[in-house]
C-alpha cells in the first residue's frame, strides 16, 4: 500500500485532495434517485432511512417501485407506524430478507413513540432502533443530518480496496477499510461524500470492467496504477453450499381457493405466507407420492423449482391437487380466495411455486 496515500488518509480534520476531487465529481455526476434530496434541498430522514433499509442486499432498480409504493401508502413514519405489520409484510413481498420488513415496522413504531416521529441524528441513538446497524446509522446521520460519519457499504469497500490496494481479503479487511474510509471522509459535506462514494462504486468503480478513465481518483488509485483493479477487493475462498430439497403442496379448491399458512415470525421468511411444504433437507432426496402432504388427495408432482438463499440453494418438487369446495383446512392452515392471492404476502420463492403449479 502506498505510504503517502495512507498518511493522507490518516486525519479526517480537513478535506484531503482526494475527498475534494470526489465531491467535485459527485456535483457533476450524481445519480437522481427518488429518495435523494436535490442540490440545495434538505434531506428527509424518513425517506433516507426507508431507502437504506430497502437497499440492504438489494439493487436500486429492484427497490425503486417498492419505495414509491411505500411512500405513497405511508408518506410519514407515523403513517407507517400506525399500519398493521401484516400489511407492511404484504407490501414488502418480493423484496426479500423479510426480517427487514418486521424491523421496519418496529422501528417506525419506536421512532413515533419515543421520538415523536422524528429520527434522532446521533449515530448512537440510531443504533438503538430496530433493524438499524452501524452502516445504516452512519448513513442516516451523514445523509439526513449532515453529521460526519464513516459510511461503508459494498461499493465503498470496493473503491477503498482499489484506491489503497488493500491486500487483506474480505471480510477480515473490514476494519482496515473502515479506518481508511474514516481518514478520507471530510468534516464537511459528509453526506455528499458518502453518496458520492456509493455512486462511484455503482457507476464507475464497478466489479467488472471499471471505467478508470473517468474516475476522479485516476492517477491516485494504487490498483489502477498496478493494472489489476478487478482483483480488488480480495475475497476469501467460499466453500460449497449444500443443496436443500423438499416438496411443496399447492391445494386448490373447486371454488378457486388456495390452501396456505403463515410462517413463524422468527427465522427465514418469517411472517410470510406459504403453501405447505415438507422440511427442507440438506442433500436429501425429493419426497414423492404425496409424502408430507397436508391431507390425502390426488397429488400430482410436476416440475422442480430452484431458489437461492444467502446460505444455501433450495430445490422444491411442486405438487398440485384439485379438491372439493367443502374441503376443510388442516390446523394451522387456511383457505384464501382466488381474489386474495395476488395481494397475499408470498415471498418470491412461493410465487415461483404457484407459477409452477399453474396458479
Amino acid at each position: 500500500m502506498n505510504r503517502d496515500m495512507v498518511a493522507e488518509a490518516a486525519s479526517p480534520a480537513q478535506a484531503s485532495p482526494d475527498a475534494i476531487q470526489l465531491l467535485a465529481w459527485y456535483d457533476r455526476s450524481r445519480r437522481t434517485l427518488p429518495w435523494r434530496a436535490e442540490p440545495g434541498e434538505t434531506a428527509d430522514p424518513y425517506r433516507v432511512w426507508l431507502s437504506e433499509i430497502m437497499l440492504q442486499q438489494t439493487t436500486v432498480a429492484a427497490v425503486k417501485p417498492y419505495f414509491d409504493a411505500f411512500t405513497r401508502r405511508w408518506p410519514r413514519v407515523k403513517d407507517l407506524a400506525g399500519s398493521p405489520v401484516d400489511e407492511v409484510m404484504r407490501m414488502w413481498a418480493g423484496l426479500g430478507y423479510y426480517s427487514r420488513a418486521r424491523n421496519l415496522h418496529a422501528c417506525a413504531v419506536e421512532v413515533t413513540q419515543r421520538f415523536g416521529g422524528r429520527f434522532p441524528a446521533d449515530e448512537k441513538a440510531l443504533l438503538g432502533l430496530p433493524g438499524v446497524g452501524p452502516y445504516t446509522a452512519a448513513a442516516i446521520s451523514a445523509i439526513a443530518f449532515g453529521r460526519r460519519a464513516v459510511v461503508v457499504d459494498g461499493n465503498v469497500e470496493r473503491v477503498i480496496s482499489r484506491l489503497y490496494c488493500v491486500e487483506t481479503a474480505l471480510p477480515a479487511a473490514k476494519p482496515e477499510i473502515r479506518r481508511l474510509t474514516d481518514g478520507l471522509t471530510p468534516a464537511g459535506r459528509a453526506g455528499d461524500f458518502a453518496q458520492g462514494m456509493m455512486d462511484l462504486g455503482a457507476t464507475v468503480c464497478t466489479p467488472r470492467k471499471p471505467a478508470c478513465g473517468v474516475c476522479p481518483f485516476l492517477g491516485r488509485c494504487a490498483a489502477q496504477r498496478a493494472g489489476d483493479p478487478e482483483t480488488y477487493p480480495r475475497k476469501a475462498a467460499k466453500g460449497d453450499k449444500p443443496v436443500r430439497r423438499g416438496a411443496a403442496f399447492v391445494a386448490v379448491r373447486a371454488d378457486g381457493a388456495l390452501l396456505v399458512r403463515t410462517r413463524p415470525p422468527k427465522g427465514l421468511l418469517g411472517g410470510m405466507t406459504e403453501v405447505p411444504t415438507t422440511e427442507w433437507v440438506r442433500d436429501g432426496a425429493f419426497p414423492r407420492d404425496g409424502v408430507g402432504a397436508p391431507f390425502e388427495a390426488a397429488w400430482r408432482h410436476g416440475e422442480v423449482i430452484r431458489h437461492v438463499f444467502t446460505h444455501f440453494p433450495l430445490e422444491l418438487l411442486v405438487h398440485r391437487a384439485d379438491v372439493a369446495a367443502r374441503t376443510e383446512a388442516p390446523p394451522g392452515m387456511r383457505w384464501i380466495s382466488a381474489n386474495e392471492i395476488p395481494g397475499e404476502a408470498f415471498p418470491t420463492l412461493f410465487r415461483k411455486v404457484l407459477a409452477a403449479a399453474g396458479v
